[in-house]
């Protein structure tokens, strides 16, 4: 099987990504496609964190909730997103139309690949040192990295989102950043024609 696009990373900006992508479901452009994303929260900055300055979150919400949650969310409403679990990705590498993503346990195919890492060093994935450069937006003495991007596009099917991609660290910034990767990716599969998913009562 081959994704068409594939998440790394589950964490806001990827489980906001998934979430957007998972909507639009029921939308022609969408039939078909096959969406993944790779779980690995381990590393997650969420896992310590504690919200009370963030929209439509209870205050003293804990980050390791969300994810917990976010997971559960993206299960229920969009089971078409398929969840990976406990792999964490080890390569990239760019093939004829495609990206192969090679885990510690297996390889996966797919034609759209999204990055929402986070920013610390080291960034274990082989091939990617080509775009790592220093974070624009984190205080120099953290020695944070991004990638190297133009509106969160590294090159053609490969996008980053989140403070990997240059964004600061803060819950709101970072969903948005993945929600904004998820509508290109829309409006791309929508043959250009914007596309964003709002539900009404």
């Amino acid at each position: 099987m081959i994704f068409d696009a594939l998440i790394i990373g589950g964490g806001v900006s990827g489980l906001q990504c998934a979430l957007i992508l998972g909507s639009a479901k029921d939308k022609s452009f969408f039939d078909h496609k096959k969406v993944g994303i790779i779980m690995h929260q381990k590393n997650s900055h969420l896992q310590n964190a504690l919200f009370n300055n963030v929209l439509g979150l209870t205050p003293e919400k804990l980050g390791g909730e969300i994810l917990t949650e976010g997971k559960e969310h993206l299960k229920e409403l969009y089971s078409e997103i398929q969840q990976i679990e406990n792999e964490k990705v080890i390569a990239i590498k760019q093939l004829n139309g495609t990206y192969e993503i090679t885990t510690n346990k297996s390889t996966y195919l797919s034609k759209i690949v999204v990055l929402a890492l986070n920013y610390s060093k080291p960034l274990t994935i082989n091939g990617l040192e080509e775009y790592i450069i220093p974070h624009k937006k984190a205080n120099i003495e953290k020695d944070r990295i991004q990638l190297l991007n133009q509106d969160h596009i590294i090159k053609k099917g490969l996008y980053c989102c989140g403070t990997i991609a240059g964004h600061r660290s803060q819950y709101a910034i970072a969903a948005g950043s993945g929600a904004a990767v998820a509508t290109d990716i829309l409006t791309l599969w929508n043959n250009n024609k914007h596309v964003k998913i709002h539900h009404k009562i």
